[in-house]
């Protein structure tokens, strides 16, 4: 048994730091609920980045202050948000329009499994009560690139970056890249890319089997 605590490698503050820094500048962004939305709030306001939210918000810039906070602005996620200079609100049949229009060039969603594929899995557990799909099923077929944001490990220790997801999909072969505490990841189809690893992590502690590593990563030791 290995008794070594795992190691934490990045923040949640420095994970949605990644996440934007692969951003390009006047792009329009959707932000799923959870750990998603604090890149809202850590957003340089020189990217120009339109932040979007499928409950009909255009223009999210962070969070409000305790002067300007508002019961009717929130995000998807009923938390309370600020907004931009030139934001604007519209109804759902606009807002899901403007996601299965191709119209959102990136969505940050978190995840409880990710697949070889590119397959998510993260809406629901079978036999625990299920609150909702949302827009994730508009969002992984509509927005241009999907990026998942979440822990590498599950609460039981297991990687959540696997050969096949077993809950079920979300959507099937749309991730694009994947953002975890340990590093940056992308599906090639049958293994994962490394794109990046966390200071002071090692291949050896990604807890993946060697064989879901593509040709140019390393063996696990």
């Amino acid at each position: 048994m290995n008794d070594t605590p795992q190691k934490t490698g990045w923040t949640k503050q420095q994970m949605a730091d990644e996440i934007i820094a692969m951003l390009t500048p006047d792009c329009s962004l959707n932000l799923g609920i959870g750990m998603p939305t604090l890149i809202a709030e850590r957003m340089p306001a020189e990217r120009n980045v339109t932040i979007h939210s499928e409950n009909g918000v255009l223009g999210i810039s962070g969070r409000p202050t305790p002067e300007t906070v508002s019961p009717t602005l929130i995000n998807a996620g009923k938390e309370t948000i600020a907004v931009g200079k030139g934001a604007s609100f519209f109804d759902s049949a606009t807002s899901f329009g403007m996601i299965r229009g191709g119209h959102i060039d990136f969505s940050v969603l978190g995840g409880m499994e990710v697949d070889a594929e590119g397959s998510l899995a993260n809406w629901m557990v079978p036999g625990k009560k299920v609150t909702g799909m949302g827009g994730a099923m508009d969002l992984v077929n509509g927005s241009k690139n999907i990026i998942v944001m979440m822990t590498h490990c599950a609460k039981n220790g297991q990687c959540k970056l696997k050969k096949q997801c077993e809950l079920p999909l979300t959507g099937k072969s749309v991730v694009t890249t994947i953002v975890t505490n340990l590093g940056i990841f992308e599906p090639t189809g049958e293994t994962f890319h490394i794109k990046k690893l966390a200071d002071g992590i090692e291949i050896s502690d990604l807890m993946m089997d060697s064989n879901l590593l593509d040709s140019n990563t390393p063996p696990v030791s």
